[in-house]
């Protein structure tokens, strides 16, 4: 799958993808202090699945309307972020063909995915 990380993605979950066989391209080492509306733009344009723990882009995508290839929102707190990478391609392996067109959230409690609204 294609992925596009942001820089508020841990580097560990980008390792981690890319060593799952993903193409990962991440933010911090293309296009460093991009707005979120040029991130969430350049994820569509390339057709990546978003991995981001910057909640501002539920809102662009639900509330603003921006159209997405679709999100993953990581809601993990530091003190538990050592098994993050290894959920991450957990959730990838195991829901890949929802993760287009979704925004998912992965968090301690579990996870969930919404479609995102038609653009």
């Amino acid at each position: 799958m294609r992925f596009l990380a942001d820089e508020s993605c841990d580097a560990s979950v980008v390792r981690a993808l890319r060593s799952a066989g993903h193409d990962v391209n991440a933010i911090v080492e293309t296009s460093r202090g991009a707005t979120d509306r040029v991130v969430l733009d350049l994820a569509l344009a390339e057709e990546r699945v978003l991995v981001t723990r910057d909640k501002d882009f539920g809102e662009l995508v639900f509330a603003a309307g921006a159209r997405s290839s679709g999100v993953i929102l990581l809601r993990y707190p530091p003190s538990v972020r050592l098994d993050l990478p290894r959920l991450v391609c957990d959730v990838v392996h195991a829901r890949q063909a929802e993760l287009l067109e979704s925004f998912v959230v992965i968090a301690p409690t579990g996870v969930r995915l919404a479609r995102l609204p038609a653009g």
